[in-house]
């Protein structure tokens, strides 16, 4: 069955006994809703005796992975970064392992989720100089390799080759073409055939391995659903599954491209520039190093077809109410190119 007809149940009562008698004082269990947003994990309202909770499970299960990343929103909380670091149980650890599932245990954070089309230009600049603080912040609390970190080889970092990309089209395409078909399987079949189209005609503006931005530390998933705002301001930055070390510029570019994608596919551009200045002055980053990455970025999303992967080879739908604005977005931003450029880097 695809996964987007089943929605998780929350574990059951006596697991939520169990994990809830390792806080001590967190109470005892009264109701947990399953919360629908997110796609990498699960994430339940926990309400106790004693309060409200955000129960996230893990999916990955690296408790070492899981309890460093919580430690680095400890670090960065007490720079005065708006997250969330989790409540640490009776023993002081943050990660709960119950029958093979790792659990952490969150604060409940009332506020709600806002795209680039709810933002001011104002908020729009702040939005820009908080990513760029988070990335400056990280670079000050992480240990180990930072901004002048490079990768052995290609591997890390080497842009889509378009001969993968070719294959990946062909296999989507006879995907799409034996089954009964619907409206989204007509646009499939349509941004496909474009896709590859375009690919054709610009297979030799493949990124080499010398336009590499700097790297560094980044929350690796800094988009709308994992940014809570209380009124005009954010409150938390949620879901640090991804940090890692990876160009930072171009986490900055693919936030902006989610955050401020209008419905038809095109970037409000208007609110790009002052998003993209704010983050050049909090971290340094000159604009050579925002076009290298706009131009990385670029070429990630004409190869990329994570959406329709996700619908044809793993049963799963719950990407498809994003994919027509993410498939047109490729076709305007290669049409308007230079105009996105220059957003990023004036």
């Amino acid at each position: 069955m695809p996964r987007s007809l089943v929605t998780p149940a929350p574990p059951d009562g006596g697991t939520l006994r169990t994990l809830l008698r390792r806080y001590g004082d967190a109470g005892e269990p009264v109701s947990c809703e399953t919360l629908t947003e997110g796609l990498l994990n699960r994430g339940y309202r926990l309400s106790t005796t004693r309060g409200r909770f955000f129960l996230k499970h893990h999916l990955d299960g690296d408790e070492a992975a899981i309890a460093h990343q919580h430690e680095v929103t400890r670090r960065l909380g007490a720079l005065g970064l708006p997250v969330v670091p989790p409540v640490a149980d009776s023993e002081g650890s943050t990660v709960t392992v119950l029958g093979g599932r790792c659990y952490a245990l969150h604060p409940w954070i009332d506020g709600r989720h806002r795209d680039g089309g709810e933002l001011t230009t104002g908020q729009s600049d702040r939005l820009g100089a908080l990513l760029g603080h988070v990335h400056t912040c990280l670079e000050e609390v992480m240990e180990g390799p930072g901004r002048a970190c490079t990768a052995a080889g290609e591997a890390p970092d080497a842009a889509a080759d378009p001969e993968t990309t070719y294959a990946l089209i062909e296999d989507l395409l006879a995907l799409v073409r034996r089954r009964a078909r619907d409206a989204f399987d007509e646009l499939a079949e349509h941004r496909l055939v474009e896709r590859r189209g375009l690919l054709e005609q610009h297979a030799h503006r493949r990124p080499g391995a010398a336009a590499v931005p700097a790297r560094g530390w980044v929350h690796g998933d800094f988009h709308p659903l994992n940014l809570l705002y209380r009124g005009a301001e954010p409150a938390a930055i949620v879901d640090w599954d991804r940090l890692g070390v990876q160009p930072r510029a171009e986490e900055a570019v693919r936030a902006a491209v989610i955050f401020f994608v209008r419905p038809d596919g095109t970037l409000d551009l208007a609110k790009v520039r002052p998003y993209a200045r704010a983050y050049r002055r909090a971290t340094g980053a000159d604009a050579a190093e925002l076009a290298a990455a706009v131009h990385r970025v670029w070429w990630e999303r004409l190869n990329d077809f994570w959406m329709l992967r996700w619908r044809y080879q793993l049963g799963d739908r719950r990407a498809d109410p994003g994919f027509p604005a993410s498939a047109a977005l490729a076709v305007w931003w290669t049409s308007s190119y230079e105009a996105v450029g220059a957003a990023f880097t004036d």
